[in-house]
């Protein structure tokens, strides 16, 4: 094979089997369904099609590619700075949940409406919520501290009415907050889904940054983030541990109105604050789901306050498979 002749993409065997994107990057196809990504595209070392992922503008030219083409959203844009995240990465994040759903569901993925998400920190990007409908029709709420962020994520929605009615969108006031005031009396929720903030700061988020594009090789120094990013996306009071022992106390709240609260962990050493926490409340069931992509490794971590036999009632009366 010459040189300069593009090979074909490697199936990535650790994503979800059932992830649409372990087949690599179509980039003919993709740059004809958003002419804008072709200018992105050259062959990197290893002779394949790519882009430059540390360039935020690449990444946003592919996801409006990926979005169309795999997902059915036209029209998808964020404001310039928002978290633009890696499409594959969240569509595994809703495989791994599903699969979640299914183990209580007599080993049936439950599809449709009836399947309630609340998606906290929806962002301006709204991407959790059109995928996961578009994948399996599931219907979501998607909350924010931002108005900016959602008024980015409704324009979104107006450019694509088949997700309209089918995803809502609220707005916490109560920053301090995460469940209190979206979930309404007498809701039930099937998954809650989080990517929390990483950083405890601004300056744990550059350095963060910096370390990781030297372990990926590249050189130049980046302003922040390949994939953008607004303050309350980023960083947040104590870090992601912080940020998720405060949901977990929260969640104990709402343990009779949601099945399975869950949470993306990007860090390994926030697992043990976490577990104890889970402990303190008393969760009834815990499940870390491993994932991984290329170089970076995370994980789900999933809650229930819900006894086996409740968890069975609960898919029983209130899904419809």
């Amino acid at each position: 094979m010459k040189a300069d002749q593009p090979q074909k993409p490697a199936e990535k065997e650790n994503m979800h089997p059932r992830n649409i994107h372990r087949a690599g990057y179509d980039f003919k196809q993709l740059c004809r369904i958003n002419g804008e990504l072709k200018a992105f595209v050259g062959l990197n070392k290893f002779g394949s099609e790519s882009v430059d992922f540390s360039d935020p503008l690449a990444v946003k030219a592919l996801n409006k590619a990926l979005l169309r083409q795999y997902y059915g959203v036209k029209d998808w844009d964020i404001p310039e700075g928002y978290l633009c995240p890696p499409i594959p990465g969240r569509a595994d994040y809703v495989h791994y949940v599903a699969d979640l759903l299914r183990d209580t569901n007599h080993g049936v993925i439950p599809q449709g409406n009836s399947i309630h998400v609340l998606d906290i920190g929806v962002g301006a990007n709204c991407v959790y919520p059109l995928i996961g409908n578009s994948v399996y029709n599931w219907k979501f709420t998607g909350t924010d501290i931002d108005p900016a962020a959602l008024r980015s994520a409704g324009e979104i929605l107006s450019a694509n009415k088949e997700f309209q009615s089918r995803i809502d969108l609220r707005l916490q006031t109560d920053k301090e907050k995460i469940f209190a005031g979206m979930i309404k009396p007498g809701e039930r929720y099937e998954l809650t889904m989080c990517n929390p903030p990483f950083h405890a700061s601004f300056k744990d988020a550059q350095d963060a940054t910096t370390t990781k594009w030297k372990k990926l090789g590249v050189m130049k120094k980046p302003t922040l983030l390949n994939f953008g990013g607004q303050k309350n996306e980023l960083w947040t009071k104590g870090g992601e541990a912080g940020f998720l022992r405060r949901t977990i106390e929260e969640s104990a709240e709402f343990g009779k109105q949601v099945l399975w609260f869950t949470s993306l962990v990007s860090k390994k050493d926030t697992l043990p604050t976490a577990y104890s926490t889970l402990r303190f409340v008393k969760a009834a069931d815990v499940r870390t789901i491993n994932m991984a992509h290329g170089q970076k490794n995370s994980r789900i971590i999933a809650w229930t306050f819900l006894s086996p036999q409740e968890q069975a009632d609960w898919m029983d009366q209130h899904t419809v498979v």
